[in-house]
């Protein structure tokens, strides 16, 4: 990117920022998903668990919570 000021020195530099900006904000959004799923899945293992080492399998879980949870596309752990 040049430092003389034309139309198509503009047009680099602002897709020069998107770009930049862009793959930091998915990189952002990606761990704070990462720590979601995590914590999500914390909850379930301690719900299932009550305390213990194992869960008691069978108690279809995650088909009643999607029916009940408002989360976007969690129709989709059944």
């Amino acid at each position: 990117m040049g430092n003389e000021l034309t139309f198509e020195n503009l047009i680099g530099n602002v897709e020069h920022v998107h770009d930049i900006t862009s793959s930091y904000a998915k990189g952002a959004v990606n761990q704070l998903l990462t720590v979601r799923n995590w914590m999500i899945g914390y909850y379930i293992v301690e719900f299932e668990q009550h305390g213990k080492n194992r869960a008691e399998y069978g108690t279809h879980l995650l088909e009643n919570l999607a029916k009940r949870i408002e989360i976007k596309g969690s129709d989709n752990w059944q």
